[in-house]
Order: C-alpha cells, then sequence, then structure tokens
C-alpha cells in the first residue's frame, strides 16, 4: 500500500492561492472573485487548480451554475479564515500601540477638577506614553461644552450639567460636595458642619455666576429661604481658598479643591440643610468615538477619578 504523502509546511504553500481560494469560497463564484482580484476567471481557475495541486486536496466542486467546498475545503476554509482574523487582529494592535505612543491628545477641564486631577493624572500618562503630546486647555463648563461638540478636543472633564443638548454624553466618575470654608476666627471650636442660616450670617465668597458651583447655590438658598451676604465673586476657586485664609469671608467651594490646596487657617466644614454637590464626568461628544490615545488617557483620569 503506497503511504500518503503528509500535507506541505504551511511555509510552502502560497498565500495568495489561499486569498484567492477565500474569495471564492465567500462569494461562490469563479467571476466575482475575478473581477474581486481584477483577474480573468481562467487565471482565477488557474490558482485555484495551482493550489489544489499543492496540497493534494480536491476543494472545489465546479458545475456551469454553482460553485460549493468539499469537506476539505470546509476545513480549510474555516481554518483559513481564523489564522486571517488573527493576523488582521494582530496588525490592527499593531497599529493602535503605535498610534498610542506617538499620537497627540486634546482634552478641556474645568478649572476646579484641573488643579485637583490632573497633575496626577498626566505625571502616570506621561510615564507610560513619554511620545505622546498631551494638549490641555481650562475652560468653564459653557465653552467645555462647545469645544466637545466643535471636536476642538477629545474630551472634557467638568460637572454634569442638564439640558446641554442630547449630542453631550456624561460618563459620572465621582460626586464632589460643596464645603464651606471658614477661617477659624469665623468658626471657633472644633464643628465640622454649617447650617445654610449661618452662613447667610457670614461675608460669603462664591464663583461668578457662569459657574455651575454659583448656580446650585443659588437654587438650594432659593429653596431654603436663605440670602447670602456675598462680598466677592472670583472665577477661580483657588482665589476663594486664598481669600478665605486670609479670613475674607466663608469660600463655597468643591470639596476636591482641598487636595491640591492646603489652607491651614480654615476649617472646611460641611454644609447642612442643602443638597450641594456636583458629578464629575468625562465629556464626550455622543455617538463619536475616542481615538485608542485618548482612550487611554481617559482610563487613566477613571482610575485617579476619587476624590
Amino acid at each position: 500500500m503506497t503511504p500518503i504523502a503528509p500535507p506541505p509546511p504551511v511555509t510552502h504553500i502560497n498565500l495568495r492561492l489561499l486569498q484567492t481560494f477565500m474569495l471564492v469560497a465567500e462569494t461562490s463564484s469563479f467571476r466575482e472573485a475575478a473581477e474581486r482580484t481584477r483577474r480573468s476567471q481562467s487565471a482565477v481557475s488557474i490558482q485555484i487548480k495551482q493550489l489544489e495541486e499543492q496540497l493534494g486536496l480536491k476543494l472545489l466542486y465546479r458545475t456551469t451554475r454553482t460553485v460549493r467546498l468539499t469537506d476539505e475545503g470546509a476545513e480549510l476554509y474555516k481554518g483559513t479564515r481564523r489564522a486571517m482574523d488573527e493576523v488582521q487582529l494582530g496588525l490592527r494592535r499593531i497599529r493602535e500601540s503605535t498610534d498610542i505612543r506617538r499620537g497627540n491628545v486634546s482634552l478641556a477641564c474645568s478649572p476646579s477638577a484641573a488643579a485637583s486631577l490632573l497633575p496626577r493624572v498626566l505625571a502616570v500618562f506621561e510615564t507610560d506614553y513619554p511620545d505622546v503630546q498631551v494638549h490641555l486647555r481650562e475652560l468653564h463648563s459653557h465653552d467645555l461644552f462647545q469645544a466637545v461638540r466643535a471636536g476642538e478636543v477629545d474630551f472634557g472633564i467638568g460637572p454634569r450639567v442638564a439640558g446641554v443638548g442630547e449630542d453631550i454624553a456624561f460618563e459620572v466618575m465621582f460626586s464632589d460636595p460643596f464645603i464651606a470654608l471658614v477661617h477659624r476666627s469665623l468658626a471657633p471650636g472644633n464643628r465640622n458642619h454649617i447650617t445654610l442660616a449661618e452662613l447667610g450670617a457670614m461675608p460669603v465668597l462664591m464663583q461668578d455666576t457662569s459657574s455651575v458651583t454659583r448656580g446650585q447655590l443659588e437654587e438650594a438658598l432659593r429653596r431654603a429661604g436663605v440670602r447670602l451676604n456675598g462680598k466677592y465673586d472670583c472665577m477661580q476657586a483657588q482665589t476663594l481658598v486664598a481669600m478665605a485664609e486670609a479670613g475674607l469671608g466663608a469660600a463655597v467651594v468643591p470639596r476636591s479643591i482641598l487636595r491640591s490646596l492646603h489652607a491651614p487657617s480654615t476649617r472646611a466644614l460641611r454644609i447642612d440643610g442643602a443638597k450641594l454637590v456636583r458629578d464629575i464626568s468625562l465629556v464626550t461628544s455622543r455617538g463619536k468615538p475616542l481615538s485608542p490615545t485618548a482612550q487611554r488617557l481617559a482610563q487613566r483620569v477613571r482610575e485617579f477619578s476619587e476624590p
């Protein structure tokens, strides 16, 4: 009995012949495979014959009307399809890795979130991806949403705000309550909280009327029937902290800001009688996927997002 010759090594098989075979198998047509490869039908037939001779197997049954796979052809197609998918996956991962390590990413961030969160995020990201160029813009909420909407930045980091439009998506990362930062001379003792009424009796330092903080505070006061003695309006929470340290009044600021700003002469007091909190979120354009580089930076933001 004549022994069956082993199949030729994969490295000896012409990959172009395999690609042509896959086209014929997927289209069930020599004519369509020829059109896709810009060859004649006779050239496609010759390639299939060459592959069958290399493998020593019949791969296709062909009549004047139909083309179908033999059992061996079906097995070859399944195995080749899996291999090609793995190759494509590997190539995509290589391209993504290259894009990540040599790419660019731009983000917008609200000033208070930038001060409390971004230094730690960017320090780690720069270590992991030293060749990536990160472009940062500090913007208040309205301008941040506009930058995301216009595609001027990949994503934003800022408070969730209702009514900005369905084209903006928010992924809440953490809740950041507001606190009253009060000079120890104005809040003697060891108290860790203050009521809205007590706050209303003090000179109050607040962010300007364009900020989310100001709008939420005014709404809470309206509901409680309390009027504050507003003294100074500032754009930056850091300015409010400095003024509170100087004893100029009670500053209403997000608690997370205290991570980056130390105020030993003040007390951070919980505000009783009002639910004053903002949800810090990743802000993206709905339906628009992030680039691989932006995805990696966004993931670092999530990892460091505890206030």
